[in-house]
């Protein structure tokens, strides 16, 4: 067996899956509590809350390819990517501290001041989740070994969303003593030190083994070029993009589904853990499901059913809470081994390129991923707060019905719609199982020849 397609020790996938705990500890946060944070105690309107969600977006245009570049031509006795998460892990858990800080500013201070932390937090997270997410297409260049890798990594990353979902709101309180702003502060303190901790275990446990052909000079020209003749690549990024969409605007609604639509606020966070648990539990199928089936057809399916019973949370009739929960487990458990594949076939993706045009820029490929996550976030959180606006939400009154009927249709047939739209894209995918093996053997061969 060559070097590059190493069969990954579980310590060292384990290493690399505490990497994504370290991310959600904080993106987390982002994900579903930086809007009703922003409303309901930092003090500013939900239109301007999903203002600044996306114009970040608009920065993330050039910070996220730009660092793709940027880790590509990284050289250090550490890899490309592995470095990163040594520099760039503190900064990562300051800026989610001073995001999560309520200022004693004025309404125009505070929209400021939350745009600059938010932008700032956002370019972090892309200097070192861009790496990370690329260290695991370099690890080894098995693709199935890949998913396997991947599976570790989102049992880790939902592990970090159950904690945090499921605590956020009781840390919130706990450090708070009916002050939420300090509430949300302490708790970022002590999230942010798990989070540069867990960063360091991954920096130290993991290796780099898949580089560059040896001749491969440095043209960026070249390497964008390559980016968007890269089918497989471009179908990928879109679908990225929309299921991160979806995942914002539902994560960042369900907080006031619950406070205002059923009137329990706490019981958010039951929720969240039962579907985090739904997708932990899920995520180990991926591996096989991808091996029998091909991984295109295994994330088409998983879009269409999981988006049919997201779609069912609207019918009259699910609003009794057995339903409600029962209809949430069965979405995450069906889109669950989706979540592995879209970062295993962007690697997928990396190989394409380097078969095809005989270069390979995997930061550069990955950039699509982080992009599409932050991006979709980013447009997620801005429709999420115009709807609100849109159905006159107003925070901490009892709403109308126009308000909790749109509240309603956002955590169910908005997202639903748009996770089974990625069916439609996936169709044009190129890469199956036959074409997928065809380039490891290529690439192995040529690796050898290097």
């Amino acid at each position: 067996m060559s070097k590059n397609r190493t069969k990954l020790s579980v310590k060292e996938k384990i290493g690399y899956g505490l990497g994504d705990t370290a991310s959600h500890f904080v993106w987390d946060m982002v994900g579903f509590w930086i809007l009703i944070f922003y409303t309901d105690t930092f003090g500013i309107s939900a239109a301007a809350a999903g203002t600044i969600m996306l114009i970040a977006r608009f920065w993330d245009m050039l910070s996220d390819p730009l660092m793709g570049i940027i880790a590509d031509r990284t050289n250090t006795r550490w890899g490309k990517f592995r470095p990163y998460l040594l520099w760039m892990a503190l900064p990562y858990s300051v800026l989610a501290v001073l995001t999560f800080t309520t200022p004693d500013f004025g309404p125009t201070g505070k929209v400021i001041y939350a745009g600059v932390t938010y932008l700032l937090l956002m370019t972090v997270f892309t200097a070192i989740n861009l790496p990370y997410s690329s260290l695991g297409a370099v690890m080894t260049s098995d693709s199935y070994e890949r998913a396997g890798l991947n599976s570790y990594r989102f049992i880790f990353a939902f592990a970090g969303q159950f904690i945090v979902t499921g605590t956020a709101l009781y840390l919130a309180n706990y450090f708070g003593r009916g002050n939420m702003a300090q509430g949300y502060q302490y708790t970022l303190i002590l999230f942010a030190t798990i989070s540069f901790i867990l960063f360091m275990i991954t920096f130290k446990s993991t290796r780099e083994r898949v580089a560059p052909p040896r001749a491969q000079q440095k043209n960026l020209k070249e390497d964008v070029k390559n980016l968007f003749r890269n089918g497989p690549w471009v179908i990928l990024f879109f679908v990225g993009i929309i299921s991160f969409v979806m995942f914002a605007l539902q994560n960042l609604s369900i907080a006031y589904y619950f406070k205002y639509y059923v009137g329990q606020e706490q019981s958010v966070q039951l929720f969240n853990i039962i579907g985090t648990v739904a997708l932990i539990l899920g995520i180990p199928f991926s591996k096989p499901l991808a091996k029998r089936f091909g991984k295109r057809n295994v994330y088409m399916a998983s879009s269409l059913i999981s988006g049919m019973f997201f779609i069912l949370l609207y019918i009259p009739g699910t609003d009794d809470v057995y339903t409600v929960y029962t209809l949430n487990v069965l979405a995450k458990f069906t889109y669950a081994p989706a979540v592995p594949l879209l970062w295993t076939m962007l690697a997928d993706a990396a190989d394409y390129s380097e078969w095809k045009f005989h270069r390979r820029a995997t930061g550069l490929v990955f950039s699509a991923a982080t992009f599409a996550q932050k991006a979709g976030w980013g447009i997620g959180g801005a429709l999420a707060g115009w709807m609100l606006a849109i159905f006159r939400f107003v925070p901490n009154v009892e709403q109308t019905a126009t308000s909790l009927n749109g509240i309603k249709l956002m955590i169910s047939v908005f997202p639903g719609i748009l996770y089974m739209s990625c069916a439609i894209l996936l169709y044009f995918y190129a890469i199956d199982q036959k074409t997928c093996l065809e380039m490891e053997k290529d690439l192995e061969q040529r690796r050898a020849e290097d």
